[in-house]
This record gives structure tokens, sequence and C-alpha cells, in this order.
């Protein structure tokens, strides 16, 4: 089969790879027909993390059983499903938690949780940037679509990570109806971030960052850009609320964060919503941070490479301030959102710029981590159902 495989920095390849297989009975197979690069693959991607040389990237992912497992229960042949980037086994003690984002069964490493297809340090598991991928738990892990999943496939193919860790975000901020919510980052989560605080009634969301073309996205569905060339995010939101600052925020960046001059300063995004978020205000971090990171001393400094980051705690702490962090427990809120989509209350492709076939997955990353205008989000078919702009 054919896979978009990481060869070093800044280097992927399409090639042959072994056919993903059957390798335990509640593993499924599924055809792969829609999978997208995600921010957090351009770490990997750019050699920011230990993801090995040789592997499969590609976490989001959805696609057409095509096999099962014989101890495979409910998940049919045929159906389509989307898979949570959570590998997770539904019977550990997290799992029973609903914490599937640190399973203690499919991490390998016994001092170590969670598992996730094609990322770094969560285990050995190929990505689903291929046509083909073994599918551990499927009965579990595979979450079933209803009749119009072929034709929205870039709507359900966003449960698979974006959507539910932008709601993720929102649910660590508590952002209620009506609230006054700030997110840093207009990437990709951070639109799904913004979208879930809307869908929430959330009554003003900023959204702050300093690319024009996502800062557009973010003005479409409602949303108050603050563009961080010009503008400091806090005094906007301040002066706003009459000095007080938003009730809560969402930091959707990570550790990579950098100025508009490209600078990179991985306390930037936090230290900004500790200023911007009001006394006792939460704040959901879902932007990843790693406790090692290659390139941090070159890039940061010594410490930031050790994955330590000088925020301001003290004020953090003066203003009784709550975060939030980590990864989002996916099959936590999938359920949910899907039935948003089928409902047609909720359509988060809007976020997509490209859908690309898997033969063009080395172009894309290439544009996508440049940060290209309008390469918002490259959704790639490996079934060769790529159509170039979206719109």
């Amino acid at each position: 089969m054919k896979a978009a495989v990481y060869e070093g920095p800044r280097t992927v390849t399409v090639k042959d790879v072994p056919d993903a297989k059957i390798e335990h009975p509640c593993d499924i197979i599924v055809k792969i027909t829609t999978t997208n690069i995600c921010g957090s693959d351009l770490h990997m991607y750019e050699g920011r993390t230990s993801f090995e040389s040789g592997r499969t990237l590609g976490h989001e992912n959805m696609g057409q059983v095509v096999e099962v497992g014989p101890a495979v229960r409910k998940v049919q042949v045929g159906e389509y499903v989307v898979l949570p980037f959570n590998i997770a086994c539904g019977f550990c003690k997290q799992c029973e938690r609903g914490l599937t984002n640190y399973c203690l069964t499919m991490q390998p490493e016994p001092s170590l949780a969670g598992a996730a297809y094609g990322f770094a340090d969560m285990g050995p598991y190929q990505g689903g940037q291929a046509e083909l991928l073994r599918v551990p738990y499927g009965d579990f892990n595979a979450l079933r679509l209803g009749e119009d999943a072929a034709e929205r496939q870039t709507d359900y193919v966003m449960l698979a990570d974006i959507f539910p860790t932008g709601y993720h975000a929102t649910e660590m901020a508590s952002v209620k109806p009506g609230d006054q919510t700030i997110v840093f980052g207009a990437g990709p989560v951070g639109l799904m971030a913004t979208y879930s605080a809307l869908l929430k009634g959330a009554g003003r969301v900023w959204v702050a960052d300093h690319q024009p073309d996502r800062l557009r996205k973010a003005e479409e569905i409602g949303a108050i850009p603050i563009n961080t060339a010009e503008q400091n995010p806090a005094e906007v939101v301040k002066e706003a609320t009459l000095g007080l600052g938003a009730d809560n925020g969402c930091e959707c960046v990570g550790y990579q964060a950098h100025d508009p001059e490209g600078h990179e300063d991985a306390s930037l995004t936090l230290n900004g919503l500790i200023d911007s978020v009001r006394f006792t205000g939460h704040i959901g971090v879902v932007g990843v941070f790693l406790p090692q990171d290659p390139g941090g001393e070159e890039a940061q400094g010594e410490l930031e490479a050790q994955g330590k980051v000088p925020i301001d705690f003290g004020m953090m702490w003066f203003k009784g301030q709550r975060m939030g962090t980590g990864q989002a427990p996916v099959k936590k809120y999938n359920r949910a959102l899907r039935d948003l989509i089928a409902g047609e209350k909720a359509k988060p492709s809007f976020v997509v710029s490209h859908e690309l076939s898997l033969d063009e997955a080395p172009t894309a990353y290439e544009h996508f981590d440049a940060r290209d205008e309008g390469w918002t989000k490259v959704v790639l078919h490996p079934d060769g159902h790529g159509n170039g702009h979206k719109r």
C-alpha cells in the first residue's frame, strides 16, 4: 500500500509499505478515504520530536471498514467510520474514567500514558496517511457514521482530532453561554475552539494571531480578529471589558509559538492568556507542549529544549486563574459532535482550504509548514479523489 512516510526533517515521501493487517482478534482494517495534515504533524515534520524515520504519519483519519477481526462484534465491513487519534483499550483505569487520551494499555512504556496513530512517544502505531490503517480495539475506537458519510467526509473527518480538541479547550476553559472568550491561535485547532465557543453561545470571541488569512476565517464565523502584528491582545480585550479581561481563554498554538517576526517563544501565548483573562478565569491549553524538544535549544534556549517554559506564574496565582492542559479525550465528545454535524448544526469543514491526493502529500507538507497564504487545512484522499483548492 502507499503511505506518506517521514524520512527526516522536512522530508516526506509517498512510497509503498507493507499492507496493514489484522494483528489481534479485536482489530479492524480501514481503507482510508480521507486523512488530514495536522499542525502537530509539523512538529514531527520539522524534526522537533523523537519521531523515527521510516514511520507513516497521520492521526486524523476516516474511511471504510474492509476487514474485521474474529472478536469484533459491532463494527461491520462496509461501514464508514471516523477514528479518534487516541488509541485506547476501553478497560484500563484511565479509559474507565473517560480519559482515553491517557490509556495505559496501548502505551507500551510503563511510565507513560496515551497512544496515537503516527505520533512521537505515543506507541509504535503507524499513521493513517496511507491507503489502509490497522485500528486496535475497533469496536471501541471506531465511531460509526451515517448514510451521509461519503458525501460529507470533510466534515466528519474533523471528529478524529481538531473538532473535539477545540471543544476540549473550551471545556477546560469552562466556556458558557454569554461568556467573553479569547483564543490564541487561528490555525485549524484555534478555529475549532473558536467555533466551539460560538456553538456554546459565547457572547464574544476574540481570536489572536498574525496570519491574515486565518484571521479572516475566524471573522467569517463570527469571531473578532486581533492581528498580533498590530495590536496587543490583552489591551484589546481589557479595553472592551472595563479593564477586567475575558472570562476565559484557549491556548491553541503550543511550544513553537512565535511572534510576527518569527522569533520563537514557548511562553508567548501562555503569558498572553494570563494577561488577557480576568481574575478567577479559566484557561484551556490544547496546543502541544513536550518535555523534550530536540530543536528547542537552537530556536529558543536550553530550558525550552527540556520543556521548561518561563510563564508568569506569579501573576496567574495572584489572579486565581485555573489552567487545564493536555490532549483531548476524543471519545468524550465525538459522538455528540457527530450528531451536531448530522443534524446540520455544525459544519467544521469551513476550515478546509485544500483537498489533495495522497501523492501530493510532500508538497502539501511544504506549503502547510510554511504557513503559505490560503493553506489553512489540508485534506488528503488516498483514493486519489483530491481536487486541489476547495475554495
